[in-house]
């Protein structure tokens, strides 16, 4: 089998293997106030340039954007996001479980813009009716987005000068962040992603790690009792060294950096076969995610060659939309064998 259905189809790397072996018979404190913990928020700091940034280990994405969601939210406001944002397509309603609407807007690429936010927030203080409505209180991004494509720091700026302006909250889902602080074409770093948001977070297991994903809080602003609220949701892990040993491997060397570029380079290959082999994209992306429009017969050829592609639209009667995705675990051995196929 050939994986290129997602991202996170293998283990982790081998230093984060390497490491949690060579911890197996090491006692080790509980959630995560363990010496690793500590050491990976202080690299996470210094990687940031944000030494007040608060920084909790979590396991999951899904779990990352309800926890936080559901932490900083009032009971009578929702989040706003694009309407092909993870938490309003692929999260089986999970910010609604939690009791918080997701107030949807188009999406551009999978982006929404600062126009349409402030216009959507200058529409609802305008009516005189909005006691009895969802009141907007924070703004959700993935950056990636779920299509691949990335925000420029001048339209994260505008996102966050209308968060300002409004008092709430950005919310940046890094679930993919190494594959965005890769790619050849970005202009946003750590450093800027820290400044311009007030909460992020830096994932984990689409990037090489068994799990884990850490939260970011860059303002002083991590919710009273955080703690207690993320054990309320069944997301506080006993063995907290789990995550922050994997996040210290992260952010030792640079590897969290090496392996989205190692990803890109796959990406760059996979794009350069694909138009060799005249295939028609959907969407190509600067990012290690790429979208395919494939006949139904092409769709069965992959299936018969053993090829897992991850299914993502109907286009129409006659086209769906698939993506093959790279990943920290992609190899040259891979590619070659695509192309073989292909």
């Amino acid at each position: 089998m050939l994986h290129f259905e997602n991202d996170y189809n293998k283990g982790a790397h081998p230093a984060i293997i390497d490491a949690l072996v060579a911890l197996n018979d090491v006692g080790l404190s509980g959630y995560g106030t363990d010496e690793y913990s500590y050491r990976a928020v202080e690299k996470i700091r210094q990687a940031t340039n944000c030494p007040q940034a608060e920084v909790t280990f979590l396991s999951g994405g899904t779990q990352t954007n309800q926890v936080v969601i559901a932490a900083m939210l009032a009971s009578y406001e929702g989040v706003i996001a694009a309407d092909t944002g993870h938490i309003a397509v692929h999260e089986a309603g999970a910010i609604e479980f939690s009791g918080h609407k997701v107030l949807t807007l188009p999406h551009k690429e999978g982006k929404i813009e600062a126009s349409a936010v402030r216009q959507l927030l200058e529409n609802f203080y305008a009516d005189a009716n909005r006691e009895h409505m969802v009141f907007p209180g924070m703004v959700y991004v993935s950056h990636p987005t779920e299509y691949g494509t990335l925000y420029s720091k001048q339209e994260l700026s505008d996102l966050a000068r209308v968060c300002k302006d409004y008092q709430l909250p950005l919310f940046l889902d890094g679930a993919r962040l190494g594959y965005a602080l890769a790619a050849h074409s970005t202009d946003l770093d750590l450093p800027a992603i820290a400044d311009l948001t007030d909460v992020f977070y830096i994932g984990g297991t689409k990037m090489g790690a068994l799990m884990g994903e850490a939260v970011v809080f860059t303002k002083l602003n991590r919710p009273k009792h955080f703690t207690t609220i993320v054990k309320q949701h069944g997301a506080l892990l006993a063995k907290g060294w789990l995550t922050g040993v994997q996040f210290d491997c992260f952010f030792t060397n640079d590897l969290y950096l090496q392996l989205g570029t190692h990803a890109i380079e796959m990406a760059d290959q996979l794009i350069a076969l694909l138009e060799e082999k005249r295939y028609r994209f959907y969407l190509k992306t600067p990012t290690n995610q790429q979208f395919l429009l494939v006949t139904d017969e092409e769709l069965k050829k992959l299936d018969r060659a053993n090829v897992c592609y991850g299914f993502w639209e109907k286009y129409d009667e006659t086209y769906t939309i698939i993506r093959l995705a790279t990943s920290w675990s992609t190899s040259q051995k891979d590619i070659n064998a695509l192309a073989q196929i292909l």
